[in-house]
């Protein structure tokens, strides 16, 4: 009977340490998320035209270092607590939010919002002596703005919710836990996914479409989206995959 209520009773910690854990995961990335969202403050209405796309792409790269950051973190915790547990679920689970969450560092690292020397080398200009080139500098707002506006489109919120979905039904069907164990895997994902989207600096696409309006005497130019592109993304416990049309 005691042996009964020992091992009732260490089956009840280790699913607390687990909710823990994936908690602590959590707050990991929503704080890296705080830290992204704090660096797009508006740019004052006195600066340059070189000025302010300055500021914009130091905001896009806050937001994309703090991710990677933040996956990085997530990914290292996961794995050591993966390596010293005794618990088969949480091993489990550990395992699988480490290599998503290694994917998700890997996937932002190779999705940029500021577009790198060889994309800008690509289209003719030479990033080490045209910084104070106006063509440059309008040039590169735009990818921003382009980037900036591709990300926070419903076709990613809509792709997300559906891997998140997949994920939250992995951890019910094949890992054999209960439903609610597949809705918090779910939940979970799904604000980490939605923290990442709504953390995105977008001022760089005000700042496009201001600029358009005082260039061409109020007819603004649209945006054009990128090519259509698959980004791979996660959240502890699913992969999350962004498709931009």
């Amino acid at each position: 009977m005691k042996q009964g209520i020992s091992i009732k009773w260490l089956h009840g910690l280790a699913r607390r340490r687990h909710r823990g854990i994936r908690s602590f995961t959590l707050i990991v990335l929503c704080v890296f998320s705080v830290l992204s969202v704090s660096q797009t403050v508006s740019a004052q209405s006195s600066n340059q035209f070189d000025r302010m796309v300055d500021h914009d792409r130091k905001s896009a790269q806050v937001w994309w270092y703090s991710w990677i950051g933040g996956y990085t973190v997530a990914t290292i915790g996961q794995g050591a607590v993966n390596l010293s547990s005794d618990s088969r679920s949480l091993r489990q689970d550990m395992a699988l939010g480490a290599a998503t969450t290694f994917l998700g560092a890997v996937g932002t690292l190779l999705t940029p919002v500021v577009p790198g020397k060889v994309y800008i080398k690509k289209h003719g200009f030479q990033p080490g002596d045209s910084l104070e080139s106006q063509a440059f500098q309008e040039f590169l707002l735009k990818e921003i703005a382009s980037r900036e506006k591709a990300g926070r489109s419903w076709k990613t919120h809509a792709v997300t919710g559906v891997v998140d979905l997949g994920s939250g039904l992995v951890t019910w069907i094949a890992f054999k836990r209960s439903v609610w164990d597949g809705v918090i895997n779910f939940a979970l994902n799904t604000v980490i996914a939605e923290a990442q989207i709504w953390s995105q600096p977008v001022r760089a696409v005000k700042d496009y479409e201001k600029w358009q309006e005082e260039k061409a005497g109020g007819r603004v130019q649209s945006i054009k989206k990128p090519e259509a592109a698959v980004f791979v993304g996660s959240a502890p416990g699913g992969v999350r995959i962004r498709v931009v049309f």
